[in-house]
């Protein structure tokens, strides 16, 4: 999940949990879409879009965590202050638009 520029490895303690939380939403997708191709009702398929896009949220809560845990920690640990901060505020403004 790290951008890595010397490609040495960083464990992420959470990385099954998201694989795991986005196969759910990934299902969730598919069966707001059936219920699209079902016509069911507006009200119906908008709910059922924000419970996806909670699910999303709280996934990138989690995978900003473990970079914040392991990615950011590693680099200060190795002197890298400064790109420690370009990569929270790169992480930042993708996440947040």
């Amino acid at each position: 999940m790290c951008n890595h520029e010397n490609d040495h490895q960083h464990n992420h303690k959470h990385r099954k949990s998201v694989i795991n939380r986005l196969a759910r939403i990934e299902g969730h997708v598919r069966s707001v879409k059936q219920m699209a191709i079902d016509e069911r009702e507006c009200p119906d398929l908008l709910l059922q879009i924000a419970a996806i896009r909670k699910a999303l949220d709280n996934t990138a809560k989690l995978i900003l965590t473990d970079h914040m845990e392991n990615c950011l920690v590693g680099a200060v640990h190795n002197g890298n202050e400064e790109q420690v901060l370009q990569d929270i505020k790169k992480a930042l403004d993708n996440f947040i638009r």
